[in-house]
């Protein structure tokens, strides 16, 4: 509970930054920032699309793991019988073991930071993100990854990371009131510095959500445990208590049954004292009498 609470207060920490960074560029977008920035330039032609899948370096969290990976392997093969080639960066052990030993070709493998992720661990995904695609060796960045709701719920988000068109379009607040931005100098070079901060805020943010994610999908996988193990507990000792119970009738029926049986083969009745009277009929001479020597005075010595 305690993981749980931190990391959902650092994904919630972190959310005014993105939020705040995403109207910023909004508002260059709107005042003429936008240009032909390699990040924000659509390619002509989708050839090959990388995919940043985010999972844990740890298991035992229920479906956290298979549901983001499955969700990735689904968009992969979507791709493929399109005619498009993949390039696969995986965060957590997890998801790189699963599209290793099936044989998926693997960009860039980190693991070590899903259970904390830092703004570095960020930054260095980003980077080689943003590589893949300035260089032209993919067209289309696609991030999977889970978003943190509530302590009940955690959903699979799949979205489009490059390029970064209609950017903050799922951060933006419609009720909220925009402030009115000068820039100095123009936008231009302001939108130039902050994109690489935008690529690295969604990404820290997007790693944040599946961190508290993988920690209240462990916790109820724990619980669900548990309860599971008392509750196979309680029948466990029952059917002991019933087989101890089975095992000392049986005991005292072969017991009953041992000495009836003696009984049985000496000829003795079943029970002498119901079968006999006494005291005896003095005249019933089938009866046996014990034998008794009297002495009368005048008898022989």
């Amino acid at each position: 509970a305690t993981r749980v609470a931190k990391a959902q207060q650092r994904a919630n920490e972190a959310r005014p930054y993105s939020e705040l960074l995403t109207e910023v560029i909004q508002h260059l977008a709107e005042n003429g920032g936008i240009t032909d920035h390699p990040l924000l330039k659509p390619a002509e032609t989708v050839t090959r699309t990388g995919f940043v899948v985010i999972s844990s370096d740890r298991g035992l969290a229920g479906g956290y793991n298979s549901s983001v990976i499955r969700a990735a392997e689904r968009e992969i093969n979507g791709r493929q019988s399109d005619g498009q080639d993949y390039a696969l960066i995986t965060v957590g052990r997890k998801a790189e073991g699963y599209f290793a030993y099936r044989n998926y070709r693997i960009e860039k493998a980190v693991t070590g930071v899903s259970d904390s992720p830092s703004y570095d661990d960020a930054v260095a995904v980003g980077e080689v993100v943003t590589d893949l695609y300035t260089s032209g060796a993919v067209q289309e960045v696609v991030l999977v990854f889970t978003r943190f709701i509530s302590m009940g719920q955690q959903q699979v988000a799949v979205r489009r990371f490059m390029p970064l068109t209609g950017v903050g379009q799922e951060a933006a607040h419609p009720d909220r009131a925009s402030a009115a931005y000068e820039f100095e100098p123009s936008p231009g070079p302001i939108l130039e510095s902050l994109l690489p901060r935008y690529v690295t805020a969604r990404l820290y943010a997007a790693m944040l959500d599946s961190a508290a994610s993988e920690h209240a999908s462990r916790q109820r996988a724990m619980k669900a445990a548990t309860d599971n193990a008392e509750e196979l507990i309680v029948k466990l000792t029952r059917v002991m208590n019933r087989a101890r119970q089975d095992s000392i009738t049986n005991e005292i029926m072969e017991i009953v049954g041992g000495a009836e049986a003696l009984r049985a083969a000496k000829g003795d009745p079943d029970d002498l004292l119901l079968d006999q009277v006494w005291p005896p009929d003095p005249f019933d001479h089938s009866f046996p009498t014990p034998h008794r020597t009297s002495h009368f005075a005048g008898d022989s010595q």
